[in-house]
């Protein structure tokens, strides 16, 4: 007997990673544990990225302003804008989070055959009127501008979009790369401002006419519960367990956990200023990792029994090997543990995003 499966069937109906979107209820923050940032390129959440044109004009933080979040959720990602920024026609501020490409490959974006999705979310702003995003692809050459609107300042508005998929332009399949970008404007210029509603041939980031949060000085921005799936109606949010959640997040960045003398890596003695350590992720990570620390940490030699902290290491990573150069000339050959003190400021951290 033959048995025919609809891949894309089973995206819309299937309970398991129903939501393309990871950590969609914000509750995950490794990088910064709850504290604010204004950095360009940051990641206030884990998954969510924080993509500006211009520094210093919005403060980003997971649970910004302590508002009590939507029923059924614990955790938002927040905005607040620093100043009145008029924006610039080629400027940008975005949340934006890119999803790998083998979890947006049944869609079949690019073909006859290309799956509806719909997006929804629940945002507070203390703005009202019509806000804007994003749906685009890997090369950002095809691009859907949608918006919504919030009608009532500073409370938490459920609401979706829906977005018949693109039946052209090039979107990557059951890859490691990027299967598709989406982005929260929160003040594009008319560069990268396109009409909502159409599948568009070029980089939009933002709708014509989206309001700038930027624009307001004060002016805030939450979201939380954002879900992406196949098929033309939101469904209720696929909570996922914590565990599940954060091994997901794992896969594009990993940090050490705090703990008395917390071992994260063997290896051995490489040469006389060189300790080449294997670190063991709790997942496998999306790619070849770069790695990297902060603060201090101490490899043990198995050797010589000698402890000795860390001064700098080799740039990078190489197939999972972190290179390390130790205060302290080590025992060529012999074994080596690495690990880190109890505080949250000496850590090792792996990252492997899209």
């Amino acid at each position: 007997m033959t048995l025919a499966v609809n891949i894309a069937q089973i995206g819309s109906n299937n309970t398991t990673f129903r939501n393309r979107i990871i950590n969609g209820a914000m509750v995950l923050d490794q990088r910064n544990a709850g504290a604010s940032g204004t950095a360009l390129d940051g990641y206030p959440t884990d998954r969510w990225k924080y993509e500006a044109s211009q520094t210093s004009k919005l403060t980003w933080q997971q649970n910004a302003g302590a508002v009590t979040p939507p029923a059924g959720f614990s955790n938002y990602l927040g905005v607040t804008s620093s100043s009145a920024y008029t924006v610039l026609t080629g400027d940008y501020f975005l949340l934006s989070q890119f999803i790998e490409g083998f979890n947006t490959a049944d869609l079949a974006w690019g073909t006859a055959s290309a799956a509806t999705v719909t997006l929804s979310f629940r945002v507070y702003s203390s703005l009202t009127g019509t806000f804007g995003g994003v749906v685009s692809n890997s090369a950002q050459n095809r691009s859907y501008p949608f918006t919504y609107t919030i009608s009532t300042a500073n409370t938490w508005t459920t609401t979706s979009v829906t977005i018949a998929g693109d039946t052209t332009g090039t979107w990557i399949g059951a890859t490691n790369g990027i299967g598709l970008r989406i982005r929260f404007g929160l003040g594009v210029g008319t560069t990268y401002s396109g009409t909502a509603g159409a599948w568009a041939g070029t980089a939009y980031f933002s709708a014509t006419g989206a309001t700038s949060v930027v624009g307001t000085n004060g002016a805030t921005f939450y979201i939380t519960g954002v879900q992406l799936e196949a098929g033309s109606t939101a469904s209720p949010f696929e909570y996922r367990s914590y565990g599940t959640e954060q091994s997901l997040c794992e896969r594009y960045y990993w940090k050490s956990t705090v703990g008395t003398y917390n071992a994260i890596g063997a290896g051995s003695v490489t040469g006389s200023s060189q300790v080449s350590i294997y670190i063991k992720y709790p997942t496998t990570m999306r790619s070849s990792p770069t790695v990297s620390y902060s603060g201090t940490v101490y490899v043990f030699g198995i050797s010589n029994q000698t402890v000795t902290a860390i001064s700098s290491s080799y740039a990078g990573s190489f197939s999972g090997r972190f290179d390390f150069t130790p205060t302290a000339t080590m025992t060529v050959g012999g074994g080596a543990i690495l690990f880190t003190e109890q505080t949250g400021t000496n850590f090792v951290q792996a990252t492997a995003e899209l």
